[in-house]
């Protein structure tokens, strides 16, 4: 007997012993679900907030929306001391959004996109395809490989290693500051319930083995450190790659 079944029709497949959808070649994992779900939430609200623009008179939302491009194109001019890398501001703003939104997702009880190293890995490999044609771009072919070669030859291992490290670092960090946070909330949430089942079990009789099943001290306690973890971490670590993004970016093309 097979572990696998299919449908025909739309080449969709669900393998039982994973318990991952297949669609075609792809894996339809938890990760790209929610991801999809952060792009639809992001893709309406831009909708909502420019709906009815208007030059004067405007609106409560517009003026929220206004707000947030103003907050995008400070980041950007204040990272780069200036509007030269303005081109960047559509795509910080949304990796920004991005990141916060998938961080944060998990307080509603879906698995942050975040925890999951390919995203951050795919976010870095475009921030480091980018630095990569920036640098080409002001110093040309020739002068990006001799840059490997600075101060002296012998050093090129060494800067060809410094510089595939950029996106390894800015995936990871990112990452591990989210996964721990992840992990961390699930250990305090079997913590509490452990320490529910203990002190509600010392209740005698059926009173007692009815509540113990109840976690009811991870009433309330874990919403503590979510303050931190997903709120002000998530929110950091948003902050820190795209700030990273801008600042790379902006160094890339002042080599010279």
């Amino acid at each position: 007997m097979s572990n696998d079944f299919s449908v025909v029709g739309p080449k969709i497949y669900y393998t039982i012993h994973t318990g991952i959808p297949v669609l075609g070649d792809i894996n339809i994992t938890e990760t790209l679900v929610v991801s999809w779900i952060v792009m639809i939430i992001l893709t309406g609200l831009c909708i909502f907030l420019t709906r009815d623009l208007r030059i004067e008179n405007i609106s409560k939302r517009q003026a929220f929306a206004e707000m947030l491009v103003e907050m995008g194109n400070n980041f950007v001019r204040n990272n780069t001391g200036g509007n030269k890398f303005d081109k960047l501001i559509p795509f910080v703003s949304a990796l920004f959004a991005t990141s916060v939104l998938s961080n944060l997702i998990s307080l509603v009880g879906l698995r942050s996109p975040t925890a999951d190293l390919s995203t951050e890995a795919a976010w870095a490999v475009v921030v480091f395809i980018m630095i990569t044609a920036t640098k080409i771009k002001t110093n040309g072919v020739g002068g990006y490989l001799k840059g490997f070669t600075t101060p002296i030859a012998v050093m090129t291992p060494f800067n060809i290693l410094s510089e595939l490290a950029t996106p390894v670092s800015m995936a990871c960090r990112h990452f591990g500051n989210i996964l721990s946070g992840v992990v961390i909330d699930g250990l305090i949430y079997w913590a509490l319930g452990l320490a529910s089942a203990a002190l509600l079990g010392l209740i005698p009789g059926a009173v007692g083995k009815f509540l113990s099943n109840i976690p009811i001290l991870g009433v309330g306690i874990p919403a503590v450190t979510g303050v931190y973890f997903d709120w002000f971490s998530g929110c950091m670590q948003a902050f820190i790659f795209c700030m990273l993004t801008v600042m790379y970016i902006a160094n890339a093309a002042e080599e010279g």
